[in-house]
């Protein structure tokens, strides 16, 4: 079905194609993706539309000794496939499968790990860098996607890199159209002709002519900026000491080896803008990419057909939220960066366009804009994956918390999320947001218990977090009347004996459903940060044993919260701590890594037993 692609075991082999048969296995390797994608689910949109770029860099740069590092690692795919692992897509982010983003320890092939934007060229840089220290003559190739050039980590790696004398190639893969507009066969033809060597070498050759001559150099090179300014994008790369070329079609594959053959003997520094299509090749995925971008298992001749949950996820509570509160209170804004779509804001994007702001790819920013709009009197909405923030930690610590300010942060993706793995797993948010001073923490156990604590957290003038799990809860049916929480307040759910299960957050059902079985007492904790003493030492007083459960690192989590309480008290009791290992997890199903972890009904119920078998 695939006989060309079926040939290539490795880039060796694609490497000794005809240069005319690449377009076939464009062609296949399209379609191979389509069927392979549509049987587990995965990022496909991307990868459709860098089908062709990744075949062009395999084909002419000797991977995996030249170095090829990839952003993201939403478009990488291809690059599995064609590196040895087309088996292996079948268990495409699957336990025990290969992973659905670049990982040093799963291929040689694979340079960098990642899954987190806008690292590749800093990445990029230190590996050139050191080939050049060591002497080895090596390419380095970063390939950067539109939106992950909107965050300032990548614009610090261009500064430094333009800098320096080292050789390095950074690729623009533009698919949004946001830089520059459709590209021609003039653009093509230029972009081959100012990397070609004819160009390279005149340009220096004129340098050093007119070197004798500052003021004329210097009118030579306005001239040649404001000539290449006509027919290409703005010089903007070129001020950051780069060579631009570009921009050139991404999916001609013959304008692509030709430009990449001709750079790669370019020295120092140089930037190619390639425009490619998400979904391309793919008509459904190319009409809505977003829908594509990351999809389930689906008929590919059918395509997604959208379907009603039959209960709302905590991303759509938040959402509903959201919009319900700004009908409240016209200081609430909403900020998201660029997760519009995973963070539910759609609906308030659509019906409140002059408070929503997506800030691009910029954690960091997100949460300082957000103080600024505090300082002056708005009620900011920071909605942000957990594993994101993490990124903005500083901000948070220096900007938000020792200002005091009213800033809201809708923590999604807390706890494990599955196929995606540890790069997205929230495993460390109470840990490393308990130890802030002046902000309250909270993990609700349903989704009401969401809603109520979002309108607490934003009814609050000091900075506030609000942390739930990806997708749907116990089924808590969000009341549509909203009501401050006591701060700070936990509560009992159930009466048992001798054992007290301390629930934090999503882990209040598999609490309640071992209670049974231990004839446990149970604490919905509500709170971590403040956390409610008073329930902690009533319940070292009855009970001969304290069993904490999170979703979160054992390591400085909920549970040392409490130990650090009735340590405050002088209360001594055992207490057990259950929660995720002081490990990075591996994808798989949600439910089975929950399982491994001892975080459902029959783990709690082992794990107290062995500590407490009376």
């Amino acid at each position: 079905m695939h006989p060309l692609l079926n040939t290539i075991t490795d880039p060796a082999k694609l490497r000794t194609l005809e240069r005319k048969l690449l377009p076939q296995l464009a062609d296949e390797l399209r379609q191979f993706l389509v069927e392979s994608v549509a049987k587990t689910g995965g990022h496909l949109s991307s990868n459709l539309g860098t089908v062709e770029l990744t075949i062009a860099l395999h084909y002419v740069f000797n991977t995996p000794y030249d170095r090829l590092v990839w952003d993201v690692g939403h478009q990488t795919y291809v690059h599995k496939i064609l590196t040895g692992r087309r088996e292996g897509m079948g268990k495409l982010r699957m336990r025990g499968g290969i992973a659905g983003f670049p990982r040093r320890d799963e291929s040689e092939y694979d340079a960098f790990g990642t899954a987190h934007s806008s690292t590749s060229i800093s990445a990029a840089l230190g590996m050139a860098v050191a080939s050049q220290r060591e002497g080895k003559k090596r390419s380095v190739v970063a390939v950067i996607g539109d939106g992950a050039m909107s965050a300032g980590m990548a614009f610090e790696a261009l500064n430094n890199a333009g800098a320096m004398d080292t050789n390095l190639l950074v690729i623009l893969n533009d698919n949004d159209m946001s830089i520059s507009r459709p590209v021609g066969a003039l653009n093509n033809y230029l972009a081959r002709l100012m990397s070609g060597q004819f160009y390279a070498t005149a340009r220096r050759a004129g340098e050093k002519m007119l070197g004798v001559v500052p003021h004329v150099l210097e009118l030579a090179k306005r001239a040649e900026e404001h000539v290449k300014g006509m027919v290409t994008p703005s010089t903007l790369f070129e001020e950051f000491g780069f060579n631009y070329i570009g921009p050139i079609d991404g999916h001609d594959l013959d304008v692509l080896v030709s430009t990449l053959n001709n750079i790669r003997h370019l020295p120092g520094p140089q930037f190619l803008h390639v425009v490619t299509r998400k979904g391309a090749g793919y008509k459904a995925a190319e009409d809505d990419p977003i829908l594509y971008h990351g999809v389930t298992r689906f008929n590919p001749d059918a395509g997604i057909i959208p379907k009603a949950s039959a209960k709302p996820s905590y991303t759509q509570i938040f959402g509903d939220w959201l919009c319900d509160m700004a009908a409240l209170d016209q200081r609430l804004v909403g900020i998201t960066p660029a997760m519009r779509e995973g963070s539910g804001m759609v609906r308030f994007s659509h019906e409140y366009p002059d408070r929503y702001f997506d800030v691009g790819i910029a954690e960091q920013h997100a949460v300082t804009f957000a103080a600024g709009l505090a300082c002056d009197g708005l009620k900011p909405v920071v909605a942000i994956y957990s594993t994101f923030l993490q990124r903005a930690y500083d901000q948070l610590i220096h900007d938000v918390a020792i200002q005091n300010l009213p800033v809201v942060f809708a923590i999604d993706r807390a706890g494990l999320v599955g196929a995606d793995g540890p790069t997205h797993a929230g495993s460390f948010d109470l840990t490393y947001l308990r130890c802030i001073p002046n902000i309250t923490v909270m993990a609700p156990a349903d989704e009401n218990e969401c809603r109520q604590m979002l309108y607490t957290a934003f009814q609050m003038n000091t900075p506030a977090a609000v942390r739930y799990p990806r997708g749907s809860g116990s089924g808590g049916a969000p009341q549509k009347e909203m009501q401050m929480l006591p701060i700070g307040r936990g509560e009992i759910r159930r009466e048992g004996a001798k054992i007290a299960l301390l629930a934090f957050g999503s882990m209040l059902q598999p609490c309640l459903e071992a209670a049974e079985e231990l004839n446990a007492t149970v604490a919905n904790m509500r709170f971590v940060k403040p956390l409610d003493d008073d329930l902690i030492a009533s319940l070292a007083a009855n009970h001969e044993l304290l069993v904490t459960v999170e979703e979160n690192t054992v390591m400085g989590g909920a549970g040392s919260a409490v130990l650090e309480s009735l340590s405050a008290r002088g209360r001594a009791v055992p207490v057990l701590q259950l929660g995720l290992p002081d490990t990075f997890l591996d994808q798989g199903d949600p439910s089975q890594m929950l399982s491994e972890c001892g975080l459902d009904r029959e783990g709690i119920v082992r794990s107290v037993r062995a500590r407490f078998p009376k």
